[in-house]
Parts: C-alpha cells; sequence; structure tokens
C-alpha cells in the first residue's frame, strides 16, 4: 500500500488536501468540550456564536483569549512539518485547512498554497459589516483587560478549571475596538456556529478547482468530512480522477471519506501516519522534516 502511493504521490501534480483537527491532536492543544475538557460550564452556544458575542462579549473574548494562549504555546507537529515540505515541492498543491490554530504557518506552510477556511484565532475583523477592518494579531493578551487573573482573585468565576478563572470586572470598553470605525467591538475571525464559510475562502478553493479539469490526489487528513461545504470537495475532487488517501486516527471516524471508499487508507494518528507516508517522496526530493 505504501510504495503504491508513494509512486502516485511522485507522479501527482494537482493535490488537494483536507486538514481537520486530528492534524493538530499530538500538537497538545486541549479540547474544551468533552471529559477533561475547557470551559465544559458553558455550551457551545454560549461561546461561539453571533448570538452569544452580542449577549456577553466579555465572556466571548475571554474565552478566545484562553484559546489563541493555548495555541501559542503549542508547538507544530511532525505533520504540520511534512505538510508544508510536500507544499513547497508541489506547486499545485492547495491544503483546505478546517483548523483556526495557524500551526501549518507557523510550520512554514507556504501561505499562497492554504485556505484557512473556517479563519484564524489570531485575525480580527470589525463586527460591523459595513467596515472592512480585519488584522492580523498576536498579542498576548489582545489589550490588557484580557491578562489572565490569578486564581485566587476575588473577580474568579467557575470554568470547571482553575487554571483559568473568569475576571467579573472587565467591562465592554475594556475590549478589542476597532481603530478604523472607531465605534464597534473587534471580534475573532472565526466562523461560528450559524455562519457560513467567508466568501473569499470558499473561492479560493472553487478557483483552484477550475483551474483544470483534473485532480491527481486528495488528502484527507484528520477530520470526518461530514461538515459541508468542505466535505463537498472530497466528491468533487473523485469526479476530476483524484485518489484519495485517508488519514485518520480511528476508522469510525472516516465519515464519508470511509475507509473503504479511499484508495489508500492510514489510520493512527496523523503526527506519525503522514510523515511516515511522505518520508521517501520528501527523502527523494532532499526535503527533511
Amino acid at each position: 500500500m505504501l510504495a503504491s502511493f508513494t509512486q502516485h504521490l511522485g507522479a501527482s501534480q494537482r493535490v488537494l488536501a483536507l486538514l481537520g483537527a486530528g492534524l493538530s491532536a499530538s500538537s497538545g492543544i486541549p479540547t474544551y468540550r468533552g471529559p477533561g475538557g475547557f470551559w465544559t460550564t458553558y455550551s457551545d452556544q454560549q461561546l461561539a456564536t453571533p448570538g452569544a458575542f452580542r449577549s456577553d462579549p466579555c465572556l466571548v473574548w475571554q474565552f478566545y483569549e484562553h484559546r489563541r494562549e493555548q495555541v501559542l504555546a503549542a508547538q507544530p507537529n511532525a505533520a504540520h512539518f511534512a505538510l508544508a515540505r510536500l507544499a513547497s515541492l508541489k506547486p499545485g498543491f492547495l491544503a483546505v485547512n478546517q483548523n483556526v490554530d495557524g500551526l501549518c504557518q507557523r510550520a512554514g506552510h507556504p501561505s499562497e498554497q492554504i485556505v484557512n477556511y473556517h479563519g484564524s484565532l489570531f485575525r480580527v475583523r470589525c463586527v460591523d459589516e459595513s467596515c472592512d477592518y480585519k488584522a492580523d494579531d498576536y498579542n498576548v493578551p489582545i489589550v490588557p483587560a484580557l491578562q489572565q487573573p490569578p486564581p485566587s482573585s476575588p473577580s474568579q468565576k467557575n470554568t470547571d478549571d482553575a487554571r483559568f478563572p473568569l475576571n467579573d470586572n472587565i467591562s465592554v470598553q475594556d475590549l478589542p475596538h476597532c481603530p478604523r470605525c472607531k465605534t464597534n467591538l473587534l471580534r475573532p475571525d472565526v466562523v461560528w456556529f450559524g455562519e457560513g464559510v467567508p466568501e473569499e475562502n470558499a473561492a479560493r478553493v472553487e478557483e483552484w478547482l477550475s483551474q483544470s479539469d483534473s485532480c491527481d490526489l486528495m488528502l484527507v487528513i484528520g477530520t470526518s468530512a461530514m461538515v459541508r461545504p468542505a466535505a463537498g470537495y472530497i466528491q468533487k475532487a473523485r469526479q476530476r480522477g483524484a485518489r484519495i488517501a485517508f488519514f485518520n486516527l480511528e476508522v469510525k471516524e472516516a465519515g464519508v471519506a470511509r475507509p473503504e471508499e479511499a484508495d489508500w487508507s492510514f489510520v493512527g494518528d496523523a503526527a506519525e501516519m503522514l510523515p511516515m507516508a511522505l518520508a521517501k517522496f520528501l527523502k527523494d526530493n532532499g526535503a527533511t522534516i
């Protein structure tokens, strides 16, 4: 199986990759849902929706500040680096990245060969859709008021995680505000529940697909590929002749990219399986991970 994958990879010119949370699982970024997760006191609807932000922007910004700090403390893993090297060797490569952690970019992935489909934790935009302000921001904290208070602080709220107390004393005036229109709040430039993928992100993928009637190979990495529109790219790639390589932790997570529907199935940690699968091609082309 590995030999045939390596041979096809070497012959492939146009390669599309769909990236999910499993790609970053070994980088030490905790989940915020489920057993052992953070913020189990709150539902998704209280943290990651436009309505939640309108209702309690202080809570939402504290949550995202926490996530930003966690992600900046993490490091890209071997799979991120392997993908970045592959992209540099394949001008016709494009990654559709459903993660918002920025680890691909930190691994050196060429910016013109990746679409951050769901946005980035380290990009902000004005909440007013008539204001086009957007900017990268890696400052931690993003504003002084979001500095984490010590666990003994009297302003602490319960998040089911004593490592991250909430601050009751933050006001809306203390939150990030748009420097262009001067009146509105900034928000994380990520796709929240109930929102669609930004048109410019979907357009970049469609433009890549429209450049040729062919697609040689698709890599489905760390994602169940159940959520559209991203999941639809598997079918579109297949219609253009692509063979499909599936990388995921468990067979049951395969979703529409079930191993039996893939030409190659690599079941295991993406941080181990992807570098292993790409190793010979990268070595033969003078690239190291």
